[in-house]
């Protein structure tokens, strides 16, 4: 129950759900999972240790947007990435391109999908890529890695034709994946990745402007 906890806790931060500065309440947070508050205790602890909360006038809230270590964190997930596409492709197996090939029609089929839920779907598919490399400990750092990416209330997906764009190299990468070619996977995620952390940088961008202009 524990872990179980701090796992939906950590989703709820990183796909959105609690935004940063989202205060995080021991007795609330007792009610919604209908336990004590020994382990809401548990699982606010590691929200600390993993740097996905912090304390803020002696209270606990989801830790805020820290453009320069998103920027990194892009930069390291990138490397990762690229990584992990091109080992899915060598050790992929047919239950595990059956299963990309569901996440794509599924998010094909999404009407008017929110931030939240882009950032969701979005992650359900990438962890399927993570988990097509059979390599625990390269997912190990991914998701490790993911905790450092607090988003801001803007998904790139939403911007402009974005998502429409990421689904159809979402679709090139599962074809590189199914057909073994891992120097064309390799370069698909790069490209991927790469054109999330310019929108990113866009988007940090335009906010600075906003709060130097208020």
């Amino acid at each position: 129950m524990r872990g179980d906890i701090f796992t939906q806790l950590r989703d709820d931060i990183l796909n959105g759900t609690l935004p940063p500065g989202t205060q995080l309440k021991e007795i609330q947070l007792a009610n919604r999972f209908g336990v004590s508050r020994t382990p809401i205790r548990d699982a606010l602890s590691r929200l600390e240790d993993s740097g996905l909360a912090e304390r803020v006038n002696r209270g606990l809230e989801v830790r805020g947007l820290d453009p320069e270590q998103v920027i990194q964190v892009y930069d390291i997930r990138i490397l990762l990435e690229v990584e992990a596409a091109g080992q899915a492709a060598q050790n992929r197996s047919l239950n595990d391109i059956l299963t990309l090939e569901a996440l794509l029609e599924r998010d094909r089929g999404l009407e008017k999908p929110t931030d939240t839920e882009l950032i969701q779907t979005n992650l359900e598919f990438h962890r399927s890529v993570w988990k097509a490399t059979q390599n625990p400990i390269l997912i190990e750092l991914l998701e490790q890695l993911m905790t450092h990416l607090v988003h801001a209330p803007t998904s790139t997906l939403s911007v402009n034709n974005r998502q429409k764009e990421a689904l159809q190299e979402h679709a090139r990468l599962i074809t590189a994946i199914s057909d073994r070619d891992t120097a064309t996977a390799r370069k698909i995620a790069k490209l991927h990745f790469s054109t999330a952390r310019e929108i990113r940088m866009d988007l940090l961008r335009k906010a600075a402007i906003r709060d130097a202009t208020r």
